[in-house]
């Protein structure tokens, strides 16, 4: 059996790696580290700035002493199109003769500028038709993310969807009950996933264009300071009791303020799932990504769904060597971990 890929999870504002061991006695963490990005390095999901992805891979590769190349990691934003439809029955041949055709009528790009991947959630509905989950990925954004791997001299194997591989990470470390729908949604810099899953099945996708850097762009316009700066006293807030003497009053009405906004966006992508889904409900939200940690937004947000909000932890069942890895950090940045872990557990050879 091969081992598990590196997760490699390239974001807007970093690129994180890491990397697990299936053991007899649960899966074990073997490395994990994070490394900035520049601003405006990766845009919506496109790389802008191709060396600086480079450099920030080879450097954490070298810092971690990572020797395994084969990585798995993952695209999002505009370039991807996620989309539940249904089809005749029809043979497995034929679906992959039909397919191509099929995507063309869901999807806004010409079918010879994607590559085109699929899930059977169903071979036979109500209806007494197939459900698949239909994905389509732009090849120029593939190429990009595969040329970055390669010039930092590890070997492409797996490309997933980020929404995906939160819920990899979710169903890892977490038990749903039969029936229960639940929401996950990967909070990034720039782009925020949404994943609602039931049975192991994922049943609602989207990607809303709002993200942590929110807080970010706002403290800077308003504080009339550098990114670094504002950057820093976002940081301070999550760290620091609310109302604390670190914490200067208007960075805190700040984040309040974008932390209503962001969780309105959010929710309103919930209430679009839950008004054109029949009988759909949802008993709890965890929340990933680094901005998962702004108090403000899971307060917001909770306050909105109504349900019980809290923060996704991957790390929760992982078996770590507290001798070798430093706790303080793990817990700091473990919601920013959760991604970089959907893609560690995906081997070579896997569909998707």
């Amino acid at each position: 059996m091969p081992a598990n890929c590196i997760g490699l999870d390239i974001g807007s504002s970093s690129i994180k790696i890491l990397q697990v061991k299936r053991t007899s006695k649960g899966i074990r963490l073997l490395d994990f580290g994070i490394e900035p990005l520049p601003a405006q390095t990766i845009v919506d999901g496109s790389i802008m700035d191709q060396s600086s992805v480079v450099e920030a891979i080879r450097k954490l590769k070298t810092t971690l002493g990572i020797r395994n190349k084969r990585v798995a990691t993952a695209i999002s934003g505009h370039s991807v199109i996620i989309k539940k439809i249904q089809l005749p029955q029809m043979t497995a041949d034929e679906l992959s003769q039909q397919l191509p055709f099929e995507a063309e009528q869901h999807i806004p790009f010409r079918k010879d500028e994607v590559e085109i991947d699929h899930q059977v959630l169903s071979n036979k509905n109500a209806s007494g038709q197939i459900d698949l989950l239909l994905v389509a990925a732009k090849k120029e954004v593939i190429a990009d993310y595969t040329q970055v791997i390669r010039e930092a001299k590890l070997i492409p194997t797996v490309m997933d969807v980020t929404a995906f591989t939160v819920q990899n990470a979710f169903e890892a470390n977490y038990d749903a009950n039969p029936g229960e729908s639940v929401g996950l949604i990967n909070v990034g810099a720039a782009i925020s996933n949404v994943n609602v899953v039931c049975d192991g099945t994922s049943v609602f996708t989207r990607d809303v264009t709002v993200g942590g850097g929110a807080f970010t762009d706002e403290i800077q316009k308003r504080a009339s300071i550098g990114y670094d700066e504002a950057e820093g006293m976002k940081i301070s807030f999550c760290e620091a009791a609310p109302g604390s003497a670190g914490v200067p009053p208007t960075v805190e009405a700040v984040i309040n303020e974008v932390a209503e906004g962001m969780a309105g966006k959010l929710q309103r992508t919930i209430d679009f799932y839950l008004a054109a889904t029949a009988d759909a409900s949802l008993s709890r939200i965890f929340l990933a990504g680094g901005s998962a940690r702004v108090p403000a937004l899971l307060r917001a947000l909770q306050e909105k769904a109504r349900i019980p909000v809290e923060i996704l932890d991957p790390f929760r069942r992982l078996l770590i060597d507290e001798t070798k890895f430093d706790m303080d950090f793990i817990r700091a940045h473990a919601a920013e971990a959760t991604v970089g872990l959907g893609l560690a557990l995906r081997r070579p050879g896997d569909h998707g």
